[in-house]
C-alpha cells in the first residue's frame, strides 16, 4: 500500500481482539466483503490482542472463563489440557485460527493514530496506510492505557513504579519490598506470587469485597446491568471489581493463612524511600506496583468521539455499544461489553445496528465501488 493513496471502505473495525473478531464474523456473515466492505485493524503484529503480553504465570485457571468466539469452540483448539496452560500462549493461538477459519484477513501491524470527518467520512490514519469509513467498530479495549493515580511525592521515589503491564515474573522482586496496590483480581493473583519470593505491603483505597459462593448468571447479569445503567447516563464504567467482588477462592484462604491478606488503607503520600500514610506512619520499599486497573484506549477517536460534562461518553443502542451522540460510531469492549462474554453479543449487536444506520443514513454509497482496498 501507498502512503499517499486513502482506501475506501463501509466499515472499519480497530482493534482485533475478542469483541473485534466477534463484530468481523457477524459483518461478514451478514454478506459483507472484506475490503470493499470492511477491514480489521490492529497494531499488534501477530494475532491475539492483549492475551499475548500477559505475564506467563497467567493460566487458564488463574483467569476469568474465556467464552468460544462464535461459530469456534476454544476448548476444541488446545493442544494440551488442563488448568495450568499459559493464557498468553493458549488465546493467541486460539484467535490465529479463528481468523483462519473464518477468513478474517487482519492488516498489523496497523496501529491507528488518528480519526477525523471529512466530507461525512471517517478519515482513518495509520503510520503506513490511509483509510477511510462511514461508520466504525472501535475493539481497542484497554491494555495500552493503563492507569495509574496521581500521588503527592510520586517524582521524588527512588524505588520503581510499575503497573500490572509491566509484571512479567515474581522472581524480579526476590529481595525488594514491593507494595501492592489495588484489590482487583490482578492485585490479589501478584500479591500472592510476590509475596512468595519477598516481602510485601498491601493497600487499597477501599475495603476488598470477597464474594462467598459461585458468581452465578444472575449475578453477572446484574454487574452488566449496573455497567450499562452508568454509560447509557454518559458516566464513566466502574470497574469490574467493584461491582461483582472478589471471589473467596482456596488460594485467598491460602495467602490469609500465610499472613500476606493484611490490608493497609491508601497512603496519603510517596516519600523518597517509600510511602506515608495520614498519621505520619511510613513504610519503605524498593518497588510500588500499582494493579490500578486500565482506561479504555479511545484518544484515536478525540477528533470524532462526543464526550459529556460527566466525563464518560453516552451510550445507546441494544447492548449499550452505540454512540448516542455519533450513531456511526460502536465501542466494543467498553463498558458492560469489557467481558469475553460480553464483547461476544456486542460483536453481533454493533454489527447489526451500523448497517441499520447506514442503511437509513443520506451518504453516497457509491464510493465503496471500484475500491483500492
Amino acid at each position: 500500500m501507498i502512503k499517499n493513496i486513502r482506501y475506501k471502505t463501509k466499515i472499519a473495525v480497530i482493534g482485533a481482539g475478542q469483541a473485534g473478531l466477534s463484530a468481523a464474523y457477524h459483518l461478514k456473515k451478514l454478506g459483507l466483503k472484506i475490503g470493499p466492505d470492511f477491514i480489521i485493524l490492529d497494531e499488534a503484529s501477530a494475532p491475539g490482542g492483549a492475551w499475548q503480553f500477559r505475564w506467563d504465570s497467567l493460566t487458564l485457571s488463574t483467569v476469568n472463563k474465556i467464552h468460544d468466539l462464535p461459530g469456534m469452540s476454544f476448548e476444541e483448539t488446545l493442544s494440551t489440557k488442563g488448568a495450568e496452560v499459559q493464557a498468553n500462549t493458549a488465546v493467541p493461538h486460539y484467535f490465529k485460527l479463528y481468523e483462519e477459519k473464518f477468513g478474517l484477513q487482519v492488516y498489523r501491524p496497523a496501529k491507528v493514530e488518528k480519526v477525523y470527518m471529512y466530507q461525512d467520512r471517517f478519515h482513518i490514519d495509520t503510520a503506513e496506510t490511509l483509510f477511510s469509513a462511514l461508520g466504525i467498530i472501535n475493539a481497542t479495549g484497554t491494555w495500552e492505557n493503563p492507569y495509574i493515580p496521581t500521588y503527592p511525592g510520586a517524582e521524588l521515589f527512588r524505588g520503581e513504579q510499575l503497573h500490572t503491564k509491566d509484571f512479567k515474573t515474581a522472581e524480579y522482586f526476590r529481595d525488594k519490598h514491593v507494595i501492592v496496590v489495588g484489590a482487583g483480581i490482578s492485585a490479589i493473583q501478584l500479591l500472592d506470587q510476590i509475596s512468595k519470593v519477598t516481602t510485601t505491603t498491601w493497600v487499597t483505597r477501599r475495603p476488598p469485597l470477597f464474594r462467598e459462593g459461585p458468581f452465578d448468571d444472575m449475578a453477572g447479569h446484574n454487574a452488566v446491568a449496573m455497567v450499562e445503567e452508568r454509560v447509557r447516563l454518559g458516566l464513566s464504567p466502574l470497574s469490574v471489581v467493584s461491582v461483582t467482588g472478589l471471589p473467596y477462592s482456596t488460594e485467598i484462604q491460602e495467602m490469609e493463612k500465610r499472613g500476606v491478606l493484611q490490608r493497609f488503607p491508601m497512603f496519603q503520600e510517596i516519600t523518597e524511600k517509600g510511602i506515608k500514610w495520614a498519621d505520619g506512619t511510613e513504610q519503605k520499599a524498593d518497588v510500588i506496583l500499582w494493579n490500578t486497573g486500565f482506561k479504555s484506549s479511545l484518544s484515536h477517536l478525540d477528533a470524532v468521539l462526543p464526550k459529556e460534562k460527566q466525563g464518560g461518553i453516552q451510550m445507546a443502542g441494544r447492548l449499550a455499544t452505540m454512540v448516542a451522540k455519533e450513531p456511526r460510531i460502536h465501542l466494543v469492549g467498553y463498558g458492560p461489553s469489557a467481558s469475553t462474554i460480553g464483547a461476544n453479543r456486542a460483536g453481533s449487536a454493533a454489527a447489526r445496528e451500523l448497517l441499520k444506520t447506514l442503511s437509513a443514513a443520506d451518504l453516497n454509497t457509491n464510493t465503496f465501488s471500484g475500491s483500492q482496498l
